[in-house]
């Protein structure tokens, strides 16, 4: 557990795009003091520390020696995918508990060596997947647990957007289903409330896209209790773009449920006609009060940092997130092999 009566001892590691987000919301808590940034390019740990005002802390680009010399409790990763194995068991080697970037890693066997690397430590290790403190999603998720479209048999979402600024994905396979889809595939198992079984997918890269390969998938996967989960996906969209979080649509036994990603959440129950089709009633479907909790990254750091000091797991601890990683890796299996695989976390 951490101490609750000081401040939390954090280094955070990896210091590029991404970390602005983790470095904007822990620069509004008092609970938590940085005391290291890590990165392979010392001039992106010095602009951190000019841009957050961070006069106090250490900065280096040798992981091992920081953690010597400052002692943290956490390490909070926002390095590329491929380093996230490295950094996590770097961490639970010198006693910290770890918040990694998604995905968890980039196989299921590296990511089984971090889970029991941190079992056996009895640190806690998990993963940063903010679109479950996103209020539009939270909101869906409360209304399909209130039952009124029944027994979720389909769930659907859509990703389009266009991704004109390619950076470190442009040259990677994968990227759509590694990259972002992690998100998507994590939001439908929170929102359905099972995992996935099993998974057929298609890759390509149409005319148009600014990465080289792997821009566009679409998914079906066949998950526990007979859900069917259908994902499509694209960088290349080139108008009609959803949010980030995605479109989505969940049928029931009684009714259907709808969300743009943005601000229009609907929902129709069906009422058995005689004979004829069901009378259709629409039905109103509330916003959680966005003063009920923290959105985005706030609302994972502090799940996160909750839980920990409680000797509890956070939401997306690692050895459930495994199960959203597992639907990647089964989909890129399945894509490569034009076959239908089975999912096994």
């Amino acid at each position: 557990m951490v101490k609750s009566k000081s401040k939390i001892r954090i280094v955070l590691v990896g210091c590029g795009a991404i970390s602005e987000w983790w470095l904007e919301t822990l620069k509004l808590r008092s609970d938590i003091d940085l005391v290291g940034l890590v990165d392979l390019r010392l001039e992106s740990a010095e602009q951190r520390v000019r841009q957050f005002g961070l006069k106090t802390t250490r900065i280096g680009t040798d992981l091992d020696a920081v953690l010597r010399q400052t002692k943290p409790e956490m390490v909070f990763c926002c390095t590329i995918a491929e380093a996230h194995g490295f950094v996590t068991m770097t961490a639970l080697k010198y006693g910290c508990h770890v918040l990694t970037e998604k995905p968890l890693a980039i196989s299921l066997p590296e990511a089984r060596k971090m889970i029991a690397a941190a079992k056996s430590k009895k640190k806690v290790l998990s993963v940063m997947q903010n679109w479950r403190h996103d209020r539009g999603m939270r909101s869906l998720q409360s209304f399909l647990q209130s039952g009124r479209i029944g027994r979720v048999t389909t769930v659907m979402s859509d990703f389009r957007r266009f991704l004109h600024v390619p950076g470190f994905r442009k040259d990677n396979r994968h990227t759509l289903l590694l990259d972002m889809a992690i998100h998507t595939f994590d939001a439908a198992r929170m929102l359905s409330g099972v995992n996935a079984e099993s998974v057929y997918c298609h890759e390509w890269n149409p005319p148009g896209s600014c990465i080289s390969k792997d821009a566009c998938a679409q998914a079906i996967f066949r998950m526990e209790k007979e859900i069917v989960y259908n994902y499509r996906g694209t960088w290349t969209a080139k108008g009609l773009g959803t949010s980030y979080e995605s479109s989505w649509h969940i049928v029931g036994d009684k009714g259907s449920v709808s969300w743009d990603g943005r601000e229009k959440l609907e929902a129709e129950i069906g009422k058995e006609n005689k004979d004829a089709p069901p009378l259709i009633k629409k039905i109103k479907v509330p916003f959680l009060s966005r003063k009920s909790f923290l959105e985005g990254h706030s609302g994972a750091i502090e799940d996160f940092l909750q839980t920990v000091a409680r000797g509890k797991r956070p939401e997306t601890h690692a050895e459930d997130n495994i199960h959203s990683l597992a639907m990647v890796i089964g989909a890129i299996k399945s894509a490569d092999t034009g076959r239908a695989v089975k999912i096994t976390a």
